[in-house]
């Protein structure tokens, strides 16, 4: 078929026209948009913590293990890692184009699974997360105290209870990062006092492990011939620093005890402070939601901002609600540039 049959053919030309239109119309209003397409591979990230240790440790002891591990992983094509001095580490896993992401972290996960017992005793603890998502965000938002009444930490833990829960339940995102920290109880050693009862950090982690839990008490009253059964209670877990303070570390010759307060500073602080963040000159922390594979992009951004605008009415006194940056703007701008091109084209058309 050459282009002379379409010339000698005009109703031809016509109906091949209209079915390309038509299906032009079924693709802009049923397939996902996205800010770029998915012409990139997808892609499965591994991350971890490694609390208190350098980013060399942190590679020969978490990295390395789980390299090993995941590697040869079915489709695979290659992986990047990275760790830093906070003690996190980050492994990117690259699988081939058409790779199924879900059974592509599922795999994975199981390669994770079968290093657990090399890891640190901490880092299995804390946890390994395997997640799958696109590299781009969706929405960028933050949370500030326009009167400076709260500080950058309350706002993050405010952001983590209360607005992040109920972003994750929006259909599409595939995952929050919030830029800030939680709150944490911090034990400041004395290092003069631990040397003059030569005590060494590991003692003080040890006393923690063994008293600051939750353990099942058991029950009484079961052979006794009474009518109740009583389930025995104990205050496991401590929440304030006086409480912390009370923990006996050892018992001194002169039948004192050695409590945690005697040997440091506690106090309710922050889990890391290796980040501050303002907004609009005021404290304040950011928020970053990223979609999953093959969602809607545009769809993610107007719920995230519609649920955004009802948390805004329940906020604390002096908090605002601030959007750094939305995918929604450019994807707009784009559909409007397409649409504006398609309508241009139909008045050629039928012009002619």
């Amino acid at each position: 078929m050459t282009i002379k049959t379409f010339i000698d053919r005009p109703i031809l030309s016509a109906v091949i026209s209209i079915i390309i239109v038509i299906i032009g119309i079924i693709g802009l209003t049923s397939l996902p948009i996205e800010q770029y397409p998915s012409i990139a591979t997808p892609t499965v990230m591994v991350s971890a913590a490694y609390t208190g240790a350098d980013a060399q440790t942190v590679q020969n002891s978490v990295i390395i293990p789980l390299e090993e591990a995941i590697n040869g992983v079915e489709n695979m094509i290659y992986m990047t890692s990275s760790s830093s001095n906070n003690g996190s580490a980050s492994i990117s896993v690259y699988f081939e184009q058409g790779t199924d992401p879900d059974m592509a972290a599922i795999n994975v996960q199981n390669r994770v699974s079968q290093a657990s017992g090399q890891l640190p005793a901490d880092v299995t603890k804390g946890g390994v997360t395997v997640s799958k998502m696109q590299n781009s965000q969706v929405i960028i938002f933050n949370i500030y105290s326009s009167d400076d009444r709260f500080d950058e930490l309350f706002l993050s833990n405010y952001m983590n209870i209360n607005i992040v829960p109920q972003i994750l339940r929006i259909d599409g995102v595939g995952g929050v990062d919030v830029l800030g920290s939680d709150y944490a109880i911090r034990i400041w050693l004395n290092p003069a006092l631990m040397a003059q009862y030569e005590l060494v950090p590991q003692d003080i982690a040890n006393v923690l492990s063994e008293q600051n839990i939750e353990s099942p008490t058991g029950n009484f009253g079961e052979n006794s011939g009474n009518m109740f059964q009583y389930s025995m209670k104990y205050r496991g877990r401590f929440e304030t620093p006086e409480e912390f303070g009370e923990l006996v570390i050892r018992s001194l010759p002169d039948g004192e005890v050695l409590k945690l307060k005697d040997v440091a500073d506690i106090e309710l602080g922050a889990q890391s402070y290796t980040m501050t963040g303002t907004a609009n000159g005021h404290p304040g922390c950011v928020c970053m939601v990223s979609q999953t594979a093959n969602s809607n992009a545009r769809d993610i951004a107007i719920q995230v901002e519609k649920l955004l605008e009802d948390l805004e009415s329940n906020l604390p006194s002096g908090v605002k609600i601030g959007i750094v940056q939305n995918v929604r703007d450019f994807l707009d701008a784009s559909i409007k540039n397409v649409l504006m091109t398609l309508f241009e084209a139909m008045l050629l058309w039928l012009s002619s």
